[in-house]
């Protein structure tokens, strides 16, 4: 009897599977009429005990285009979580009912909780601020499509890097490939936690911290903004100190690359210009879109269809 399949963490994907994925997604880019019944009479469950928008409808709306189905709920309070159920209970639950599951969960490490009593493929789709492998995905399937390559370029991080599971993630994957150097931009307050910052050290990655954005833009090639996430804060008062500490403006693009990418894993607040969404650099729109594709063809490896 095989594994059931679970990612908890991008780095539970190889190297070799992440290739396949984008080449899997590349195709169904290419060609999304000769997926559209693949996943036909296979029903994926949304286990979303935290709010979402753009992941919950990305993982919809990939099932469906697939031909499959889904159940779920999109709030704790409409699960039995608000009864005293384990979410181990409700994975063991949703198994029965489904052939695959996207769980997301305020608390950090409670998939990997689930992960242990899962029997069908069971895919972490954010646990607070620690990882949000299928958004990595996402920034991965957006770098190759416009740099073409993992290897051989310098991304910003910008903003809330110390709650920013999306951030997180996406340097555990970068750190796997060749001369990435990473920008850390964010107030001393927000900057990087240790333990990532003792990751990038083991792997002999470049990386540099600085506070202000106008003095890191020239040498990037991709931006990557974030939020300042208001729910992971304790107070009021140290939310609104920092959630406007990085805005990106059309006057602080004029010193970037002609081809760097700007990218954001949304929803933005206020930290892009909307009138930067008119710049050909932004690609945090594009990058949502990748999002439906990559999660097609997460499912369609973690079912073994493809």
């Amino acid at each position: 009897m095989n594994e059931v399949r679970k990612l908890i963490n991008i780095t539970d994907l190889s190297t070799g599977e992440i290739d396949h994925l984008m080449d899997l997604a590349d195709d169904i880019m290419a060609d999304p009429t000769k997926y559209q019944d693949a996943c036909a009479h296979k029903i994926l469950a949304t286990l979303f005990f935290e709010p979402s928008t753009r992941t919950r409808l990305s993982f919809t709306s990939a099932m469906m285009s697939l031909g499959g189905q889904v159940l779920g709920f999109a709030d704790a309070k409409s699960s039995s979580a608000t009864k005293g159920e384990t979410v181990s209970d409700t994975v063991i639950m949703a198994g029965c009912y489904a052939d695959i599951i996207a769980m997301r969960h305020p608390k950090e490490g409670a998939p990997i909780a689930a992960a242990r009593k899962t029997t069908v493929p069971l895919i972490n789709a954010g646990d607070g601020g620690h990882f949000h492998p299928t958004q990595t995905l996402t920034d991965l399937l957006t770098i190759h499509r416009k740099l073409g390559s993992f290897d051989n370029f310098t991304i910003g991080l910008c903003g809330d890097l110390m709650f920013g599971r999306t951030v997180h993630s996406l340097i555990e994957a970068l750190l796997r490939y060749e001369n990435v150097k990473f920008i850390l931009i964010s107030p001393p307050e927000l900057r990087l936690p240790e333990y990532m910052k003792e990751k990038m050290n083991r792997s002999g990655a470049e990386w540099h911290e600085y506070t202000k954005l106008e003095d890191a833009i020239p040498e990037l090639d991709v931006l990557y903004m974030t939020r300042v996430q208001k729910e992971r804060f304790f107070n009021e008062e140290d939310y609104v100190r920092l959630k406007d500490s990085y805005i990106l403006d059309r006057e602080k693009l004029e010193d970037a690359k002609k081809n760097m990418i700007i990218m954001h894993p949304l929803p933005r607040v206020n930290e892009i210009a909307v009138e930067v969404d008119d710049d050909p650099r932004a690609c945090y729109f594009y990058q949502a879109k990748c999002g439906r594709y990559v999660r097609m063809a997460l499912i369609l490896y973690f079912l073994g269809i493809n």
